[in-house]
């Protein structure tokens, strides 16, 4: 999709913090996080809704390998997930690590630095490559 922002992430004109890419998926770094590690997964081909994938259950397979690798990196207390989707029209899916109590569904956006974003993406995708 032309004017998709994950599309242009995707093709690499867009600049993300990216924690883990295959041939089908790719997971970065929300750049407005609810959480420490709020990432963001995301099919390489384009549909608007998770439930639109063919793979189903191979995204989610992928969410869960992505989800362990944040476990070890970051440590959370538990983690969570949101398919909301209204913001942008490209299927995706949050994984939002939880530190503690639970603070609200969607909790409000973190101000993180880039260096905040960059060590915390180092992180997991080091975690990704054991």
């Amino acid at each position: 999709m032309k004017n998709c922002i994950f599309c242009k992430i995707i093709k690499g004109e867009l600049p993300s913090y990216k924690v883990y890419d295959d041939k089908d998926f790719l997971a970065f770094l929300d750049i407005f996080p609810r959480t420490v590690g709020h990432t963001l997964v995301i099919p390489k081909k384009h549909f608007q809704w998770v439930y639109d994938y063919p793979a189903f259950g191979k995204y989610w397979e992928t969410v869960l390998i992505i989800t362990k690798a944040i476990q070890k990196a970051l440590k959370p207390s538990f983690v969570t997930y949101l398919t909301i989707g209204i913001e942008v029209p490209h299927a995706h899916i949050h994984i939002l690590p939880r530190f503690g109590a639970l603070d609200g569904v969607y909790p409000e956006v973190k101000k993180l630095s880039k260096e905040q974003l960059t060590i915390t993406a180092n992180k997991i995708y080091k975690e990704m490559q054991k």
